[in-house]
């Protein structure tokens, strides 16, 4: 038997007329992460952050993600590259309680502006090539890792800097796409641990996760087994229109048109 308080608070979550924008988001982003592993964020971030508010973006894409792309890492995790894999990933430790405290403590229309900056960014050093083409080094991957544990705390944003620097090695796109998302499983934990003992979950955040959660998973789905044999070229070109629209029509700017 449901609490008839907890049953109130999913149905205010789902009368809210903002709720059928957030299926929609969530179901994209859900589609684009099955495909490539990566890319949820630079959907959901920007546009969740500007129907709800930064905050509520990060909790709810921290839970979403993290519990629904656990089953695909560990599918993935025997192709993934453990030395490139943890170097990385000891960077983000380091920096990702540091992008927790910017979550916290930054005004939330400076966090969207950010967001967007670095979603715009991002894409622009995807679509142009932009790799590293160097030995990955220790220092190297650390320093990536770092990039990627501060963006990730801060924001849920942390693919740009590992998908420059893992593209441009011999890696074939198996194992960057299952480095990636063991890479994210491991910062999901460890941020889940964050955002608890720093105070940031809160009800609204987990019962719009519990919503949201399932068009995301059931597009995930989608999302991998269209990876199969699909044509990486075309994939790109349409994630790359999607990501660019998406920071566009978050943008604050366009605030007083919504």
């Amino acid at each position: 038997m449901i609490d008839p308080q907890t049953l109130s608070l999913f149905q205010d979550a789902v009368a809210d007329p903002r709720f059928p924008i957030a299926i929609g988001i969530a179901a994209l982003s859900g589609l684009v992460r099955g495909f490539s592993g990566f890319g949820s964020a630079l959907i959901y971030m920007p546009l969740i952050a500007a129907v709800y508010s930064p905050r509520l973006a990060a909790l709810t894409l921290l839970l979403i993600d993290t519990i629904c792309s656990l089953p695909f890492a560990l599918h993935a995790m025997p192709q993934c590259n453990w030395r490139e894999v943890t170097p990385v990933t000891i960077g983000g430790v380091v920096t990702l309680p540091i992008g927790v405290l910017a979550l916290l403590w930054v005004d939330p229309l400076s966090l969207r502006w950010f967001i967007a900056g670095l979603v715009l960014a991002a894409l622009v050093a995807l679509a142009a090539g932009w790799r590293y083409h160097g030995r990955p080094t220790l220092a190297a991957s650390f320093g990536v890792g770092a990039l990627a544990g501060f963006g990730g705390g801060a924001v849920q944003i942390g693919a740009p800097p590992l998908l420059v620097f893992w593209l441009g090695g011999t890696n074939n796109a198996v194992t960057v796409r299952a480095n990636i998302m063991v890479y994210f499983i491991m910062q999901g934990a460890l941020s889940m641990v964050m955002y608890f003992f720093s105070g940031l979950f809160s009800v609204q955040a987990i019962v719009l996760s519990l919503l949201l959660g399932l068009p995301f998973a059931v597009a995930m789905a989608g999302g991998a087994y269209w990876f199969h044999g699909s044509s990486d070229a075309l994939y790109r070109r349409a994630a790359y229109l999607i990501i660019a629209l998406a920071a566009l029509v978050s943008l604050p700017v366009f605030d007083a048109l919504r």
